[in-house]
């Protein structure tokens, strides 16, 4: 029998990886990997607001998260590079991040396992939390699916039939939003980012449609999630950054076949 901790792990990680890999996909047809790194280092912020006032700190997580990808979208619509701009805002958030956890009066706070994760230490209440906002982000993303994808690929015919391509950018900031705050606990500050962008990149290869696209990186992102915590398990690795490795061979993997499966 496998104990009740690991069995908590599975399904945390199942959720956040579930939430993640379609959001992704977007991330990644969209260029977005710094949007996502901007968003998640902000949520030590968040973090710090939770200690500060006593609030959950998902709530604080997904306060400060949102607030950072509503500033982040709408900067990048104007005239500034973005790489330079997204940059700054990764690094400056994370910076702001650690000083003001330390500022907090009378907390002591295991940094790590924000910034790596804590996936062996959910609890039960975490598991809801996590699975509610995986499903909340899933719906979203299944009822906007085809307004997002329009807006994705061509804004300018999105907006001719109709579409609103500001309003699909707000509800994928949202999402993303919402997937941060509930994988913290999982992958840490420092490593969701990863979650987003490396199991859609390794399902490339094997996708002839947006959709399968999708279904490839919620299978590959759950692979990398069983075998990262199989690894923690038996070479007593950390367990968040495990899972990203694990995601980053599978990424190695799909990328070595993907000549291979071009030439069928």
């Amino acid at each position: 029998m496998l104990d009740d901790f690991i069995l908590r792990a599975a399904l945390a990680g199942l959720g956040v990886a579930l939430a993640a890999a379609p959001l992704g996909c977007f991330v990644v047809w969209r260029r977005m990997a710094y949007f996502g790194d901007a968003t998640s280092h902000a949520a030590l912020l968040g973090v710090a607001l939770a200690l500060a006032t006593e609030l959950p700190v998902i709530g604080g997580v997904l306060i400060v998260a949102l607030i950072m990808a509503l500033i982040v979208s709408s900067l990048s619509e104007r005239q500034v590079s973005t790489d330079a701009l997204l940059g700054v805002l990764a690094h400056a958030g994370l910076a702001l991040g650690l000083v003001a956890v330390s500022l907090v009066p009378g907390q002591r706070v295991d940094l790590s396992a924000y910034l790596f994760g804590d996936i062996l230490a959910v609890t039960i209440g975490d598991v809801v939390m996590i699975w509610f906002g995986a499903v909340l982000v899933a719906l979203l993303v299944v009822w906007r699916w085809q307004a997002l994808l329009t807006a994705t690929l061509n804004p300018d015919l999105a907006t001719a039939s109709g579409g609103n391509p500001r309003r699909e950018q707000l509800i994928l900031t949202i999402a993303l939003a919402i997937t941060v705050a509930v994988a913290l606990k999982v992958v840490g500050a420092l490593l969701i980012a990863a979650m987003l962008v490396i199991p859609a990149a390794a399902a490339r290869p094997f996708a002839r449609t947006p959709e399968m696209m999708a279904i490839c990186a919620m299978i590959l992102g759950a692979i990398a999630v069983f075998a990262g915590l199989a690894a923690s398990f038996y070479f007593d690795t950390p367990t968040g950054p495990s899972i990203v490795s694990a995601a980053a061979v599978l990424f190695a993997l799909t990328t070595g076949l993907s000549p291979a499966l071009q030439r069928r």
